[in-house]
């Protein structure tokens, strides 16, 4: 493999060759009126999360160093089958593999890689790689905030939040899963009731550091902002309503849950009404994770 350093809006790429294997997105991959019909796609289909000039908003922007890193060495077949299976958000699936090659050529077109004479295809798409971006060896975190609340911390906090309503000692023990074999329904057999309840508190309390990783960033793009003095008090709040959670449910003590979940709710509430819900239902829009100037 050989390097060749260049730099793209300021950020230093390598554009890595193989001998007659691959290809890098530097070399004139698509088309111009290739990227014309992606153009007329795009500001249809995904300008409305990611922005007109791929800035981004509700979606992570296209273009640039977080773009450019977060592709990093991977070919451009990855990117065209994230598209085509996964976008527009609310409509996975709705674009074919061709249009959503076109789009890709329209990404490549916006982040200054040049237009050749030829059209990318399948044939190529596995061939051709996004530049190696040189970044830091600190591992970054793998999700960004939005998947980090609902793979941990929305889940778990509705099992506390239900407490109020059914208390875990009276509800019959659940039978084992039946034929054909459900991983899902099977697991929620081995730790039922009270247990259910110690472990979501565990995990409410164990989430508080991971919002505070450095280098994690939010569903649009941004930073978390994990040095503003609000955002750890509210990151606090949530690890210490985690904690009299855990006190109360290892006590078996279902009344106390109704304060429990009255303290997870504003926890909660504090913090959205300033980083998540402006902007629009779920927090979508550029605003999400940006205070108001007024709050800065």
């Amino acid at each position: 493999m050989r390097c060749f350093p260049f730099a793209i809006l300021g950020v230093i790429v390598c554009a890595s060759t193989f001998a007659g294997q691959t290809r890098s997105v530097t070399d004139r991959v698509y088309s111009s009126p290739q990227a014309a019909r992606g153009r007329t796609l795009y500001l249809a289909q995904c300008a409305g999360c990611h922005g007109n000039a791929m800035e981004g908003a509700s979606g992570p922007p296209l273009a640039g160093e977080s773009f450019l890193s977060n592709w990093s060495g991977r070919t451009v077949a990855n990117l065209v089958e994230k598209i085509q299976k996964t976008m527009p958000f609310n409509q996975p699936g709705s674009l074919s593999r061709k249009e959503s090659t076109d789009v890709v050529a329209h990404i490549l077109q916006t982040g200054n890689f040049a237009a050749g004479q030829t059209e990318l295809n399948d044939t190529a798409l596995p061939q051709v790689l996004f530049p190696t971006v040189k970044t830091s060896t600190t591992a970054s975190p793998e999700g960004n905030l939005a998947e980090l609340m609902r793979a941990i911390a929305f889940p778990n906090a509705n099992i506390i939040f239900n407490v109020q309503l059914k208390d875990p000692g009276n509800q019959p023990k659940k039978q084992p899963a039946a034929a054909p074999f459900d991983y899902v329904e099977w697991g929620s057999t081995v730790y039922p009731g009270w247990l259910a309840i110690d472990q979501a508190a565990v995990a409410l309390v164990e989430t508080a550091p991971l919002l505070l990783t450095p280098g994690r960033r939010c569903q649009n793009g941004r930073p978390v902002p994990v040095d503003r003095a609000d955002w750890k008090q509210y990151v606090k709040e949530l690890g210490e309503v985690g904690k009299l959670a855990r006190k109360a449910s290892q006590a078996r003590n279902a009344e106390a849950f109704i304060d429990i979940s009255e303290k997870l709710n504003d926890a909660c509430a504090n913090c959205h009404k300033i980083y998540r819900d402006k902007g629009g239902t779920e927090g979508s829009g550029a605003t999400r994770c940006q205070p108001s100037p007024e709050e800065k």
